[in-house]
Order: C-alpha cells, then structure tokens, then sequence
C-alpha cells in the first residue's frame, strides 16, 4: 500500500464520528438561554474567586499576607474592586475615535465568553423535566470556533492601541497583537494530533473517545506546546510582553479607566478559563472522572452533575500553574519569546504532526497488519516501529541541539580580560568586578605653579598600568613668563591679585 493510499484511507475514516455526540433534541429554546446565564455567572463567579486566589498565593509566595480585610479571609477584596471601576469616573482622551474606543472593550469581553460555549462541562443532566447535555451547543467544527473566535478578540486589542490617539497604547496593541496571532498558529497546530486520534473536531465526540485513555499521553508533546502557547495567547507574566512599564506603560489599555478597563480586565481572566478548559477538554477528558474514581460503584461518580466537579478541578489545576508563573518566573525579553514561537515551536510542531500522522495510520491498520506479542500484549508492528524512530530521532536532534547549547554557552562564559580599554568600542564601558581599566594615553599639558615668572612643570604622560602616577620629564620645563600660553606663544597678560 503505498502513502498517498495510505493517507486516502486515513482521511476518509474520521468524518465517522464527525457529528457530535451530544444530543440536544430534548433541548428546548428557553433552556439553552437558561443554559448562557448560568454559564455566564459560572465564569463571573470563577473570575471573582481567581483574583482572590491569584492575591493569596502570589502573597504567601512572596512572604506577604495578601488581602485579608474585605469580608473572611478578604473573599469580597474583588467584589469590591469590582464596585469601585462602576463608580469610577470613564475618562476618554481628546483625540481618541470614542466609538472603536468604546467597542474595542466589549469585544474582548465579549468574545472570551462566546468561546466557552462550546465547552462540554458535564455529562448529560435533567434540568426541568428534560434530558440535556450540560454544554450550551457543540458543532462539528466546534474546536475551530473555539480558534476563530480568540482571532476576533484580537481586534478588541489592535483597535483598541489605536483608537486611544497616544503613541504607547498603539505600540503596546501591535507588539500583543503580533505575539497572539504568533502563539495561535502554534496552538492550532498543537490540537492538529487530538484531530487525528479522535477523528473529530467536535469537543463531544473528542470528550467520549478518551473513555479509555486521556490524550495528554499519546499526545503529551502536543499537550506541553498548547501549555506554552495559552501562556502566550492570554498575555500572562512571564510574556506580558504588551505591558511592558519600563517599555510602553500599560500596553494597549493604558488610556482606559472605569469600566471600559474592567472588561479588558475581565476579559483577560476569562480567555485564562477558556484557554484551560480548551486544555481540559482536549488532553485530560473534560469531565470525565479520574480513572480511580470512576470505577467507584461502576460510575456512580462519573456523570451527570458530578463531571462539572471533576471539569472545575481540572481547570483550577491550570489556572494555578497561571498564577505560579506568574509568582516565580521574570517578564521575558519580547525578541526571544517571538523568536522561540516562529523559529522553534511551530517547526517542532509540524514535525510532529507529521510523525502523529504516520503513528495514526500504523494504528489504523494502514501500513500493515502484522502484531507483536509484548508481556501478553499484543501491539502493531508498524506502530512499534515508526515510535522507535521518532525516538531515536528526537534522541539524536536533542543531543546535537545541547552540543551547540553547551558550546555557545562555552564562549559566553569564557573569562573577561584583566584589562580593558573602556573606549575601545567608541563608547565607554564599565569594567566587570576585578577588571583593571587600561586608559589612554594623555596629551595635553598642565600648566601648574604660579604666577611669579618661575619655570612651569607639566605633567608627564601617565602609565597606561598606573593611571593614577605622574613623572616630571625635564624637557617638558619650560621657560614662560607670566603673559605666555604652555606652548610658547604670546598670550593675554594675567592679572593676578
């Protein structure tokens, strides 16, 4: 069978399990509404408790208690923030286009709550007298919708950098919006291996084909570029490269007050828990149990209602590893962070679709049939094989890449000079601790004694070794009067009291 056939074969299996699987026939009209709103406040009430928590950790961390005044345990610190961006007065500037102003902020709320719609959140539940899945909808395409749907959100940022009339705003909305369309290529790519071992896009159908095993081991390479990547595309320490304040101020929102600034503020924190969810539905089985678990009374805690306690855990797991990063690890410079996007990851990872294209096709029964018996397993040989070289081959571009890592770093890390010369480059340098300054030599004469007609000494050269020593050279004594200039020639006459 040849590789054209091959891949004929693969592709036309997946539009199988194409449609979702989430039945929403018993779902009527006024349920799905009631449906939006209890997602909206779920992700209300999930941002509230995550800037608390964010505060909290970040605190302990950095040995200092975090709010604690506002309610037990400082619990109502966010609501109050909160109250205080309503009453807060809304200041525009003078030359901002105060319609895409105003819209640029309700499209980056707006958007990061449109995204979670497709997001399965627990198995299917009896609400009001009818059987329905607890998600708002789901489409074939529903991880796609999901991509489509964070590029609108980009305009609410370059729109909004360039609609506030000031030059930092705009810088800060280019350089965000560059660093966002950047990671989403690399996440798209990223999700491109749960495509192939699901055969499907729709996140119900991706939820039900790891009844068996969670993606997040066949696909942990993916799962370790998409964690980068979501880093990336929310804008979050240590790549908040957009809010640089030694840079550009606050980045595309620095114009922004009151409540316009909130939403961007919202919806920053809600794209974090779409982003995660995104992470939990594809990699670690949306809501569905964790494998101890869930052979507890044959499922008893394993759907309906208990999948959104086991899909919330997952997701907090992921807002956490958001806020360590953001306690412990420094603001990247914004050249390399884009550098590693374009130049690394999304190489690396068309690579290994590439390498989860073949794997898949072996699995599927493409490039033979034939089966090795392992421990009383039985695998492909196929799929034995091509894991086998891409082992091998990731073994061997690691060992070249750290040969060269360790090479570079051998000549960073050669020993500076004893001795410099601070104007070697045309501009002055400081020595590194224990370096000795080599300065140049000098020129000019001193004129030194007094007015009385006696012989002037000039200093000497000093010694490149010794810049502080000075040596009286006898030629260098010379025979002025009072009127003359060092070198001789008559001059203005001094007055001396």
């Amino acid at each position: 069978m040849t590789l054209s056939s091959a891949a004929y074969g693969l592709v036309t299996t997946l539009p199988a399990t194409e449609n979702p699987s989430a039945d929403f026939s018993d779902t009527p009209l006024w349920l799905s509404l009631i449906k939006a709103v209890l997602i909206f406040v779920y992700l209300l009430l999930s941002t509230l408790i995550v800037i608390w928590f964010e505060r909290r950790i970040i605190g302990r961390m950095q040995q200092r208690p975090g709010p604690n005044r506002n309610g037990p345990f400082g619990l109502l610190q966010t609501l109050a923030d909160g109250m205080k961006s309503m009453l807060k007065e809304d200041i525009a500037p003078a030359n901002a286009d105060h319609k895409i102003y105003r819209a640029a902020a309700l499209i980056t709320a707006t958007m990061a709550f449109v995204a979670f719609a497709i997001i399965p959140l627990g198995g299917t539940v009896s609400m009001f007298g009818h059987e329905t899945p607890l998600q708002l909808t789901d489409v074939p395409v529903a991880v796609i919708l999901v991509l489509a749907v964070a590029s609108v959100g980009v305009y609410g940022i370059v729109l909004a950098g360039w609609s506030s009339g000031s030059t930092y705003p705009l810088l800060g909305g280019l350089r965000s919006t560059a660093q966002v369309i950047s990671y989403e290529i690399a996440m798209g790519l990223a999700l491109v291996a749960v495509f192939l071992y699901s055969g499907s896009m729709s996140t119900s159908q991706i939820v039900d084909a790891q009844s068996s095993l969670w993606y997040i081991l066949p696909a942990f390479f993916s799962f370790v570029v998409y964690v980068i990547t979501m880093v990336g595309e929310t804008n979050r320490l240590p790549v908040d490269l957009a809010e640089g304040e030694g840079e550009i101020v606050g980045g595309f929102h620095t114009e922004y007050s009151g409540m316009t600034f909130a939403m961007f503020y919202l919806g920053e924190y809600v794209n974090m828990f779409t982003v995660s969810a995104l992470a939990t539905t594809m990699f670690l089985g949306g809501p569905a149990a964790p494998p101890l678990i869930s052979a507890i009374g044959d499922g008893t805690f394993a759907g309906g209602w208990w999948g959104l306690l086991w899909f919330t855990l997952k997701m907090w797991l992921f807002m956490w590893f958001f806020v360590w990063l953001r306690g412990s690890l420094p603001r990247t410079r914004y050249d390399q962070f884009m550098r590693f996007g374009w130049k690394f990851l999304i190489p690396v990872t068309l690579a290994w679709i590439v390498a989860v294209a073949f794997i898949r096709g072996a699995q599927l029964g493409f490039l033979g049939d034939e089966t090795v018996t392992i421990a009383g397993l039985s695998f492909n040989r196929a799929t034995l094989i091509l894991i086998s070289v891409v082992a091998v081959l990731a073994l061997i571009i690691t060992w070249v890449w750290g040969d060269r890592v360790d090479a570079r770093r051998a000549e960073v890390d050669t020993a500076p000079p004893d001795e410099i010369d601070p104007f070697a480059e045309g501009y002055p340098v400081p020595p590194l601790p224990g370096q000795r300054l080599r300065e140049p030599a000098r020129a000019d004469r001193v004129l030194a004694g007094s007015a009385g007609g006696r012989g002037t000494t000039v200093r000497g050269t000093a010694s490149p070794t010794s810049p502080t020593s000075s040596t009286t050279d006898p030629d260098d004594t010379l025979d002025a009067t009072p009127g003359d200039t060092p070198d001789g020639t008559p001059g203005k006459e001094e007055t001396h009291g």
